[in-house]
């Protein structure tokens, strides 16, 4: 079982909770933690912008990031999602299996 944490950061928490949800109803998920303040800087078109954003930290298989990627493209307002995906490399045994049995069979 390869299991994965992947990042998305969203315009407002309503917006993170709602791309959360549909990715747990999808099975593409099999949670979402919702962080609903961070700031953020960053580079965009050429400038550095400050922002509050909302994070959502989902924990799934790493067989279905690319389903999962495709559909946060389409949930979400930005032009270039967030989208990043680090390795689990332990952790709880009944845990892990629970992330795996609630999530869509590939």
């Amino acid at each position: 079982m390869n299991h994965v944490v992947v990042f998305v950061t969203a315009s407002t928490a309503e917006e993170a909770a709602r791309i959360g949800r549909a990715l747990v109803e999808e099975r593409l998920a099999a949670c979402a933690n919702l962080i609903p303040s961070i700031a953020s800087t960053y580079w965009w078109k050429g400038k550095i912008e400050e922002a509050g954003e909302a994070l959502l930290v989902m924990k799934t298989r790493q067989d279905l990031v690319e389903q999962l990627t495709a559909r946060v493209r389409v949930l979400h307002s930005y032009t270039v999602p967030e989208v990043i995906v680090l390795p689990i490399l332990g952790g709880n045994p009944d845990y892990l299996k629970w992330i795996y049995d609630s999530t869509a069979d590939s």
